[in-house]
C-alpha cells in the first residue's frame, strides 16, 4: 500500500519552495502520494519558536545567517530552481495567500497547480503575493476562479480553517515550514526542511 505523505506548507517560505519541487521526484521513486496541507508559518513560529524569529530580526549580520543565505542560493542552484530572493516584498505577509490555498485543499490537484505558481510568482519573478489583483492573477492563469477565490479568503470559514490547519501542525509537533509527515508502523515521523528530503525517502521505503 502507497503511503499518503502531509506537507504542511507556507507559500512565504523559500526553503519550502525548494522542497516542493524536490519532493516531486522522491513521490515517483517511491510511488507515495501527497497531501497538500496550507498553515501560517508565522503563527506556528509565534507559538513555539519566538526566539528564533527575534535571532533573525536583530541578528541578519551575524555569520549563521549570512551562511544560510548562501547555503540557499546554492540549493537552489543545485536543484534547478531560479530564485531571485529576498525580493522588495520580503518578507511576505503570507496570510490571505493561504487562505486561498486553504479554499482549494479538498482539490489537490487544483492547489498544487495554484502552490507551483505561486513559488514561481513569488520567488523567480518578484512578484506580491499580498496583493489581492495578483493572487487572482495567478488562480485565474491556472484556470481557478480567481475572483472568488479572492472574496472567500474573507469568510471566517476560510479564516477558521488556516488556523485550525496552523493549530493542528504544531500539536503534531511542527515547528516550522515545511514540516513533512510520514506515515510509519508506530505512528508516523516528522522531517523539516529541503535538506531532510533524503530521510523522508528513507522513511518512506524502511519505516
Amino acid at each position: 500500500m502507497s503511503k499518503t505523505i502531509e506537507f504542511f506548507f507556507d507559500l512565504s517560505s523559500p526553503w519550502t519552495c525548494l522542497a516542493f519541487h524536490r519532493i516531486q521526484p522522491v513521490l515517483a521513486e517511491t510511488g507515495a502520494s501527497l497531501r497538500l496541507r496550507p498553515f501560517l508559518v508565522g503563527g506556528v513560529h509565534n507559538q513555539v519558536n519566538a526566539r528564533f524569529v527575534e535571532s533573525r530580526t536583530n541578528d541578519i549580520t551575524a555569520p549563521k545567517w549570512l551562511h544560510s543565505g548562501r547555503a540557499l542560493m546554492d540549493w537552489a542552484a543545485f536543484s534547478g530552481v531560479t530564485m531571485n530572493f529576498p525580493s522588495k516584498h520580503h518578507p511576505l505577509r503570507s496570510v490571505h495567500a493561504m487562505r486561498v490555498c486553504c479554499q482549494l485543499e479538498q482539490d489537490q490537484p487544483a492547489l498544487h497547480r495554484f502552490a507551483q505558481a505561486s513559488f514561481d510568482a513569488y520567488f523567480t519573478d518578484m512578484r506580491n503575493l499580498d496583493d489581492p489583483a495578483e493572487l487572482m492573477a495567478i488562480a485565474s492563469a491556472c484556470g481557478l476562479d480567481g475572483e472568488a477565490l479572492a472574496k472567500g479568503t474573507q469568510e471566517q470559514s476560510c479564516k477558521d480553517h488556516l488556523r485550525a490547519n496552523t493549530e493542528e501542525a504544531i500539536e503534531r509537533g511542527a515547528f516550522g515550514s515545511p514540516s513533512i509527515f510520514v506515515p510509519t508502523a508506530k505512528g508516523e515521523r516528522l522531517y523539516f526542511g529541503n535538506d531532510q528530503l533524503p530521510l523522508v525517502k528513507w522513511a518512506i521505503e524502511t519505516l
